[in-house]
């Protein structure tokens, strides 16, 4: 079983926010999980979906050209934002 599941703070480590985050998006039906005594497991197929491990080719493809637009457009206003 340990295998198949994460915690909430395997997943909030992973994805780089806080385990309150993962909370939220349990709460919020974003995040499947499984009640297990008084910890939240989420099953790892969930948790590859939520980190995107999981999305088809041509859909990681438009991310990737969304993103790098972004970038060239936003750069210099991402990095001042970044030193903030």
């Amino acid at each position: 079983m340990k295998n198949e599941f994460l915690t909430t703070s395997e997943l909030a480590k992973q994805l780089g926010i806080s385990r309150v985050a993962v909370f939220k998006k349990i709460k919020n039906g974003q995040l499947r999980a499984v009640l297990k005594g008084r910890t939240y497991l989420i099953r790892k197929e969930d948790a590859d979906e939520l980190l995107g491990d999981n999305l088809p080719k041509r859909k990681k493809e438009n991310i990737e050209k969304i993103v790098n637009k972004a970038i060239s457009d936003y750069g210099e206003t991402f990095k001042l934002l970044g030193r903030e």
